[in-house]
């Protein structure tokens, strides 16, 4: 005997004490989908047949099956379930979350439970218990679908039980197998011409077939095996009704596409069907061309739209389509709310001053995983709000037709040729509903609730980063009270790892362990980029203000922008800033380079020099006092002891650890002097990231990654065509731009690798920072591991800066080789994956929470305990 059930249901079975329903589940269903009263019993009590925790059991049961219920888990409560209070809390939650309820019954003879209960050996019952039981179950079967139950399947004897297969069906709406590609179809309304028109712009062929008649009239097919979803409302309004039924019936019926019922479809069925229903809304059109076609078209119409399934879960559950949208709780469900929605959305049951509907805005609230295209209410525009999209841009009404094709997310449209049916709500002109589009703030407005907490985000580079709920409160401390403009926060740059600690003499970093680090995990070669003596900056720049208002979002009249890698304006002074952007948008004007991108704006990652410039405060406050108060107290000291070397004085031998009591004031002499000249290199170093800033011409940029355009992002590009890309298009005509001097190491070649030493050894010698390496490619793995995307070598006299004055002390010096960069490796590549991931989302359009979430997650990580000076 097969018994079907739905794949996301809850089973409910329902029999005696001795009817075999443990058996039968521990048979047909996976343990973990099991829930029993006698096992929450000995959750509770750690006695399965105490009785008297009943109450608290059956808490924990529909605690479980609720949580299972939530997740789409199908669920089987195994007890006796002979009581209909028994089992209405379990309709109850089934209905909660749009599954459905199915009873297995198990009306087995009363005797063959009593002999079944005398053969346990675990636990046995009073004979009236199942005397009891049984009078129940009898009472109750009648009823079962009455009270809810969607599937009632009765075994009555033990035989009947013993043949028992389940089969498990798909929900009607599961068609995550089918991946695509896919072209969706907003609202047609009887536009047959301009449907005609966006098929064949998307290049299907469509012949008329002879003789054809109903939906046998046409035949479409595509050359690419490209399948349609029709988002409903064929008819009403239009002047082709019959002939966008016969076309898109035709098309479901030869596979070729998919179709959801919208609200009109189904109002036209309650007619045909004899129900009585007003006339309004275009409903007249239809009836008036139906009434041309034979009563047999008729049927296949009503059989149709009978047959249609509310919304479609597809491509493993990243794409959902409904007439009017699909919350994420509805998402793969079935239920009568579920349907509901699909067809008319949410609505606070008022109208407005046009007689329609007030819906509430469940796009806004939006946060799911799959991305749901719907239609339902006409925009002059298509509408994309968090990760919906909806593409009804009101043919019917003089607009346009469009299709939104997945997954390569474009919008592809077809103007109406006319108006066919004034619009309740009038559409405003183009220029006014842009306007108004732009102004939809609160589709903007960034959740709290998205980033307090502890959180996983899933990144294509690392499969889930952890987000800690105290990392959050600092980075919202930041973000709030000193970040720029949201909208422009589209990527932060991820810290950098230093190379292994060298074990030559005197030094504490070398190009050798850098080196090292990629050849040994399969990188042959790497690109050495000279390390500029500033800060980092990220540069935004958009061709005009309109780009930076429609792209994103920016409504101050600003077309760019330079910020830091904490997310803040990179200058204080906004005059500057825009001059800065100015400069940097007509050398990309004049090289031609919006053109060659195909793009109207770009996303640059920088180094801005000088370092004073962003550092200033650090300098004077910190490095400053330092340098200035060591070299008086140092200088003093060495004259002192100069002049008490000139006396005549009793020798000791000293260790360096000596407090310098009794000691010989030469060798004192000699490690002030030894001090002293430290201080003096420790100035220097800092004194060359440093010049006056009057003007835009005294600083330095220099771009060395063109992250992303429009559409993509540029992380397949090897680091080469970034150097020689951004000399092409940036470096050209303005003193303000620099290129980076860099050159190419093969590491599994000793001459390249002494080349590239050499080449580091003369860029520190004179005075440089150091270098950066990265392997030849933006992003590479060996096996499964992510690699560095860049590690840093530091000249030894720069490290004075970062480690203190006589760091290279020998004491000091051994103590710092104990240094460990394994946690700041982990923090590098951690945000490196956020803010590939942030661009990747922007540059696919998704809505601002979904980027900042990436974003926020590397200003959280960024308050992680880790050594600064690494």
């Amino acid at each position: 005997m097969k018994l079907t059930i739905p794949e996301l249901s809850l089973v409910v079975l329902i029999g005696s004490s001795g009817s075999g329903k443990s058996t039968f589940a521990k048979k047909h269903f996976k343990p973990t989908e099991v829930i029993s009263s006698d096992f929450c019993r000995g959750l509770v009590s750690d006695d399965e047949n105490d009785q008297t925790v009943t109450g608290a059991a059956f808490d924990v049961l529909h605690y479980i099956v609720s949580k299972r219920m939530q997740l789409g888990k199908l669920t089987v409560v195994d007890a006796t379930n002979v009581q209909e209070s028994a089992r209405k809390p379990l309709i109850e939650i089934a209905k909660d979350y749009h599954c459905f309820p199915v009873a297995v019954v198990f009306n087995l003879p009363e005797k063959v439970c009593q002999e079944r209960n005398k053969n346990r050996t675990d636990r046995q019952v009073e004979e009236y218990v199942i005397r009891k039981h049984t009078q129940q179950l009898k009472k109750s079967i009648k009823g079962l679908q009455r009270e809810g139950f969607r599937y009632v399947y009765i075994l009555n004897s033990p035989e009947e039980v013993e043949e028992v297969v389940f089969e498990r069906q798909p929900l009607w709406n599961n068609k995550k197998d089918e991946h695509g590609p896919f072209d969706i179809i907003g609202d047609i309304h009887g536009c047959y011409d301009e449907l005609k028109m966006l098929l064949e712009k998307l290049g299907y062929l469509i012949e008329e077939v002879e003789g054809g008649v109903g939906s046998g009239k046409y035949r479409v097919t595509h050359p690419e095996g490209r399948k349609v979803l029709f988002l409903g409302d064929l008819v009403d309004r239009g002047p082709k009704i019959t002939e966008v039924l016969k076309l898109v019936m035709g098309m479901v019926k030869s596979g070729i596409a998919l179709c959801v019922p919208g609200n009109h479809d189904v109002k036209l069925l309650r007619k045909l069907n004899g129900r009585d229903v007003q006339i309004t809304h275009g409903l007249d059109r239809t009836l008036e061309q139906l009434a041309k076609e034979p009563q047999e078209f008729i049927e296949e119409v009503k059989a149709f739209i009978d047959g249609l399934v509310s919304h479609y879960v597809l491509d493993d559950g990243k794409l959902v389509v409904a007439h009017a949208g699909m919350k994420e709780e509805f998402q793969g469900r079935g239920s009568g709310k579920v349907r509901e929605f699909a067809l008319y959305g949410e609505t606070t049951g008022e109208t407005d001053e046009y007689g329609l509907p007030v819906r509430y805005d469940w796009a806004s609230d939006y946060r799911g995983k799959a991305l749901v295209v719907y239609g339902h209410t006409p925009q002059a525009e298509v509408l994309k709000v968090n990760n919906t999209i909806n593409i009804d841009t009101g043919c019917v009404f003089g607009g346009k037709l469009t299709a939104y094709r997945y997954p390569e997310r474009e919008i592809v449209d077809v103007k109406a040729l006319k108006t066919y049916y004034e619009p309740a709500k009038p559409f405003l002109p183009k220029e006014d509903m842009a306007e108004r589009f732009e102004a939809r703030t609160d589709n903007d407005i960034l959740d709290i609730n998205d980033v307090l907490g502890k959180k996983i985000i899933t990144t294509r580079l690392m499969s889930s980063i952890t987000i800690h709920e105290e990392n959050s409160i600092a980075a919202l401390e930041v973000m709030s009270r000193f970040a720029a403009d949201p909208h422009w926060l589209i990527y932060l740059p991820p810290t950098m790892s230093p190379c292994e600690t060298s074990k030559k003499e005197g030094m504490l970093e070398h190009p050798i362990e850098a080196f090292e680090y990629f050849r040994t995990r399969g990188v042959g070669k790497v690109v050495c980029e000279q390390k500029h003596m500033g800060s980092r900056a990220v540069v935004i720049v958009c061709k005009d203000s309109q780009v930076a208002e429609k792209r994103f979002g920016v409504l101050d009249g600003t077309a760019g922008i330079c910020y830091t890698r904490t997310g803040r304006h990179f200058f204080d002074d906004m005059q500057l800033e825009a001059e800065l952007i100015d400069r940097v948008r007509k050398v990309l004007d004049k090289s031609g380079f919006w053109g060659d991108f195909n793009t109207d704006w770009v996303c640059l990652d920088c180094e801005l020099m000088p370092w004073s410039a962003k550092a200033q405060k650090l300098l004077e406050e910190q490095y400053s006092a330092v340098g200035i108060s060591g070299r008086v107290v140092l200088d003093e000291a060495v004259k002192l002891l100069k002049q008490a070397s000139l006396n005549k004085t009793v020798s000791f031998d000293v260790s360096r650890q000596t407090s310098g009591k009794n000691a010989d004031i030469n060798e004192l002499l000699q490690r002030f002097t030894e001090r002293s000249e430290m201080m003096q290199k420790y100035v220097e170093a800092y004194r060359k990231y440093c010049w006056p800033v009057n003007s835009i011409d005294d600083l330095k940029l220099a771009p060395f990654h063109i992250l992303a355009t429009e559409g993509k992002v540029h992380s397949d590009k090897n680091h080469i065509w970034h150097m020689d890309t951004i000399a092409k298009y940036c470096t050209q005509d303005d003193s303000l731009i620099m290129a980076t001097n860099h050159i190419l190491v093969d590491v599994t070649d000793a001459e390249s690798v002494d080349k590239g030493i050499k080449w580091w050894e003369d860029l520190t010698a004179s005075g440089g920072e150091g270098m950066v390496v990265k392997p030849y490619d933006f992003i590479v793995k060996n096996g499964r591991e992510l690699l560095q995307p860049a590690v840093k070598c530091r000249g030894r006299e720069y490290l004075r800066i970062i480690y203190g004055p006589e760091y290279t002390m020998d004491e000091n010096i051994e103590r710092l080789r104990n240094r460990a960069v394994g946690k700041k490796r982990s923090l590098a590549l951690r945000e490196f994956s956020l803010g590939m991931e942030a661009l990747e989302r922007f540059v696919r359009n998704e809505p601002l929470y979904r980027v900042h979430e990436c974003v926020f997650g590397v200003l959280a990580l960024e308050s992680e305990p880790v050594d600064p000076r690494l």
